[in-house]
């Protein structure tokens, strides 16, 4: 959940840290540092707070300061201070690290190094591998020959046979001014290669501005940089030979342009988010669903008996969606598990049980633990990602990727909408093949092509949104109710009101209300209802009547044309026209902007939340 930054090249590396922080700065924001090289010394600057923070303690860029590593750290061992935060030296001074992860075997490390004299300044996890690579650099039999390698390089897989957990790290060494070695194990690491130049990164968000060619480690791998080049292998010293990707995003797409935050920007988004990711998957003329990634698996989804979806928060409500999808039109029995609970419990997997995983980044460490034990239990599994070359794109046995572009807002909008789309096109496809008419198909392929158009019509009304959030944000507690397909938004609509704006939300399905949570309503307590035409209308216009006969305040999201509901609800928002099946990808929206204006107006930065980073790397 961190972000980590490292380069070695021939400009200044101080100004390129900054700024490579500043675009990982979604990853985390509390506390920030930087540790550069230059002539066998070591300056170490870090701060609590933000980037900004750090800047203002920073002394002028040092042009002859070509070497070092940087850190933007959301906290998980010890409080978000000035001592915890990263860089963290070893304790002789010479090895400096900075950690994306959780070291698991922290304590008992900690406790043996301490009884060979080691001392510890923080409360920190981290700081255990840097002591570790410094205890093995100090000790280590000086006289052997490490394999062909430098004494840094082995005390650094020495080091890291000893830790058990995750970890992204960039690792420099006061006596090889030089040389820069990256590690990965489940946390994201990439190497941008420039024209004599590297950056070491978290993602590619601190990459793209200086180059497009990178390589992605893969787990237990690690690279060494110096001037002369780079060279990867495992920890266990074996060559590995990566190949240059192309990245696939440009520096454009991850600035603000004319919005003021990334989550506005990327609700803006979502017509040509959705229209990107469908380009190339839906033929319009001949009514055919092209999905390449997963072509080869189709034949095995069709004939399965049970199929599992799993993922995190706003990916988890997409794949509520797909379980709806998925039953109704191909009548697969499909279950959406929390992946964070997949893991520990036994879970049925028999022969033939397809898995779907779902994330955003790729790299999200509870649903790489659940790919982990589906796999191991005989299972099919399949990914849906965004990112290129992310863990979860490479442990799946096929996947489909968003091709939305980078998501920098912490609170999740155009992902979840082409995430939901995925699993349209997958459902319509499945559907086609086992259940539904060629003509029903072809309807609900025309429809989904136009769905774009119909989300740039309903953020026409951002500006009345805002009006009805204005009119609202001084209430504490919200319920969000949703029927049928429109349950999981309810769902998703309250965790995004809760992600941004810090007010409590609960979402439910409508007819649930009356079981319980009727009794939170009193007077003028906001219930936003998803009250759009479909067959489960009229029961949620009762349900709607039951919150005003206890004097709840209903926020309406309706069709458009629906006259009835006027005069029940006191806010109201509407959407175009659709069949029911594709509702979720229009009534989200509504509910996006409501969170977003609702955070603005009570003053919250929307991008960088409370306790919240984007990429959930941590288990």
């Amino acid at each position: 959940m961190c972000g980590i930054v490292a380069y070695l090249g021939e400009k200044a590396a101080q100004p390129i840290l900054v700024e490579g922080l500043k675009r990982l700065e979604y990853r985390g924001y509390d506390s920030a540092g930087v540790a550069i090289l230059s002539n066998g010394s070591m300056r170490i600057v870090k701060t609590k707070g933000r980037i900004k923070a750090l800047e203002g303690i920073l002394t002028s860029p040092n042009e002859n300061e070509k070497l070092g590593i940087g850190h933007t750290r959301w906290a998980t061992h010890g409080k978000p201070n000035t001592i915890n935060a990263h860089p963290h030296q070893d304790y002789t001074g010479k090895i400096a690290v900075v950690h994306n992860g959780i070291i698991e075997n922290y304590s008992t490390l900690k406790k043996w190094l301490q009884t060979e004299g080691v001392e510890f300044a923080s409360e920190t996890d981290t700081e255990i591998i840097a002591n570790l690579i410094g205890y093995f650099y100090t000790k280590g039999n000086k006289t052997e020959e490490n394999n062909g390698q430098s004494k840094f390089e082995w005390a650094v897989q020495r080091a890291l046979h000893e830790v058990h957990g995750t970890y992204g790290l960039a690792i420099v060494c006061s006596d090889e001014p030089e040389m820069l070695i990256g590690a990965k194990k489940g946390s994201p690491l990439i190497l941008g290669v420039g024209d004599d130049e590297y950056i070491l990164a978290s993602d590619a968000a601190a990459v793209v501005e200086h180059t497009t060619q990178a390589i992605y480690l893969s787990d237990n791998e690690m690279v060494t940089i110096s001037p002369k080049g780079f060279h990867t292998k495992t920890v266990n010293n074996v060559a590995v030979s990566k190949d240059l990707k192309e990245i696939e995003f440009s520096l454009e797409q991850i600035e603000l342009g004319k919005f003021k935050h990334h989550m506005l920007k990327e609700i803006f988004e979502q017509p040509e988010a959705i229209s990107t990711c469908m380009r190339g998957r839906i033929d319009i003329e001949n009514n055919k669903i092209k999905l390449g990634g997963i072509a080869s698996h189709l034949r095995e989804m069709t004939r399965t008996k049970h199929l599992i979806i799993t993922a995190c928060g706003t990916a988890f409500h997409a794949g509520l969606v797909g379980e709806f999808l998925f039953e109704q039109l191909a009548r697969i029995p499909t279950e959406t598990e929390y992946a964070s609970e997949f893991r520990y419990r036994n879970p049925i997997i028999e022969d033939g049980t397809v898995v779907i995983s779902i994330s955003q980044s790729g790299e999200t460490a509870d649903t790489l633990a659940a790919i982990g034990q589906a796999k191991e239990r005989g299972a099919n599994v399949l990914g849906i990602v965004n990112v290129v070359g992310s863990s979860i794109a490479r442990a799946t046995d096929a996947g489909i990727y968003l091709h939305v572009g980078p998501e920098i807002g912490v609170a999740s909008t155009k992902a979840f909408t082409a995430q939901v789309t995925v699993l349209t096109m997958l459902a319509i496809e499945l559907g086609r093949r086992k259940l539904i008419s060629s003509a029903q198909a072809n309807s609900y392929i025309r429809e989904l092509s136009q769905i774009p158009d119909k989300i740039s019509r309903i953020l026409k009304q951002s500006e009345h949104i805002k009006e009805i959030a204005a009119a609202n944000i001084d209430k504490n507690n919200w319920l969000f109710l949703g029927r049928g397909f429109n349950y999981p938004v309810a769902l998703e609509g309250a965790l995004k009101l809760k992600e941004i704006s810090y007010i409590h939300a609960e979402g439910l399905p409508a007819a649930e209300m009356k079981h319980g949570p009727i009794a939170l309503i009193v007077d003028e307590m906001p219930a936003v209802f998803i009250a759009t035409a479909g067959p489960q209308y009229d029961k949620i216009m009762g349900n709607i009547a039951e919150v005003k006969a206890r004097g709840g305040k209903v926020i309406a999201v309706a069709t458009e044309g629906d006259e009835n509901i006027k005069q029940h609800a006191d806010h109201l928002i509407t959407v175009p026209d659709v069949p029911e099946l594709l509702q979720p990808l229009l009534t989200v929206v509504p509910l996006q902007l409501l969170a977003y204006h609702a955070a603005v107006l009570r003053g919250h930065d929307v991008d960088k939340p409370r306790n919240l980073a984007k990429s959930v790397t941590v288990q």
